[in-house]
């Protein structure tokens, strides 16, 4: 069967140039029985991004296409599929695919894929890399992924804006829900950017008293426009010792290594504090001591499965909430990672990607 030709942005992982994103054309499967092919009209660009391409994590799989929020419309369906046709407006997180036979998967949480590999990884192939097996991600003309993991897009989001929620989103609502935020409840969200604006958002739409937490004095304003409640300076250590022992969950969103000791002491008897974003070691040892004299969780956590990518979607439709974007030409991408890694974004980008697709310098 004849391959789809596809133009992308992907990063060569050469010496020379290796973390730079340039047009690169790949080709794709055709799209199985249980498998769409949809093409790309928007794609978030995530802090993930930015590491996969540097291999921060030491697992990168070159050539790196990268883009795991993706929106777009179907081309065409496999024999099997059954829930979607040509022309619906779908998207597409994280993952691809899975095993979809172990525990985790049969209970909708792909994310703890079990199987010999565990789940497929939008780009950058398994969740544990074989060098044999790569995925191209969203950064591209077009994509395929199993009608599992394939969204429907609430008619009422804007189609532009809606990608990150793909990520962003369930990544911020999945340990909301699970530790079961609700009216009455005190968040607090360490770190207002691209993850942190959209769990402020969230924890307030279900129905929590929100505080943003932040180093940057700069980020109150828009933090309270986001519908914060408060805002505390990190740095501030008098404003610290006022919230001591007074926040029931505490979100930290913050994506580089941090000292999980200086926000503990913030932490409710019997409360929580979940961190997203960072997959690696904190700065220093936890001080269990602190932990424990409240009964305190500590935890992590990591996107979400299919069944609450879709549960997220439908809850920001239902409660009016959108990512803050800014939409960007895929020429733009290099500066955009650079201004990630600086803290530059109000939140999050967006690539439209006809700007690759009506690009003639790239025609195939």
């Amino acid at each position: 069967m004849t391959k789809i030709q596809t133009i992308g942005y992907g990063a060569s992982g050469s010496l020379i140039g290796g973390k730079t994103l340039e047009p690169y054309q790949f080709e794709r499967e055709q799209p199985k029985e249980n498998e769409i092919l949809i093409d790309v009209m928007y794609c978030g660009v995530c802090h993930s991004d930015v590491h996969q391409v540097a291999n921060d994590w030491k697992n990168t799989i070159y050539p790196c296409v990268p883009g795991h929020e993706v929106v777009g419309r179907v081309i065409s369906t496999g024999s099997a599929v059954t829930k979607f046709s040509a022309g619906d407006l779908v998207g597409v997180g994280c993952m691809i695919d899975s095993c979809q036979h172990c525990e985790p998967c049969h209970e909708n949480e792909e994310q703890f894929c079990q199987g010999p590999h565990g789940q497929t990884m939008t780009y950058n192939g398994y969740w544990k890399p074989d060098p044999n097996f790569n995925t191209f991600g969203g950064y591209s003309e077009n994509l395929v992924a199993n009608e599992k993991f394939v969204m429907k897009i609430p008619e009422s989001l804007e189609i532009s804006a809606v990608a990150p929620i793909l990520c962003a989103g369930v990544t911020t609502y999945s340990p909301l829900k699970y530790w079961g935020v609700t009216a009455g409840h005190t968040v607090g969200v360490a770190g207002i950017g691209g993850l942190g604006h959209m769990g402020v958002k969230i924890a307030k739409a279900m129905g929590a008293k929100v505080i943003a937490i932040t180093t940057k004095d700069e980020k109150r304003n828009a933090a309270l426009v986001l519908g914060a409640d408060d805002v505390l300076i990190s740095t501030d250590e008098k404003a610290m010792e006022a919230y001591a022992d007074k926040i029931d969950f505490i979100l930290v969103t913050i994506p580089e290594a941090f000292d999980v000791n200086d926000y503990i002491p913030l932490i409710k008897r019997r409360g929580a504090l979940v961190t997203v974003g960072l997959l690696g070691p904190y700065d220093a040892p936890t001080n269990n001591m602190e932990v424990a004299k409240r009964c305190a969780t500590v935890g992590g956590s990591m996107i979400g499965g299919t069944a609450e990518t879709q549960e997220v979607l439908d809850f920001c439709a239902e409660h009016n909430i959108l990512p803050d974007v800014e939409i960007i030409d895929i020429k733009d991408i290099n500066d955009a990672f650079e201004k990630i890694k600086d803290e530059e974004v109000r939140f999050r980008y967006v690539i439209d990607m006809a700007t690759l697709k009506n690009n003639p310098e790239l025609a195939k």
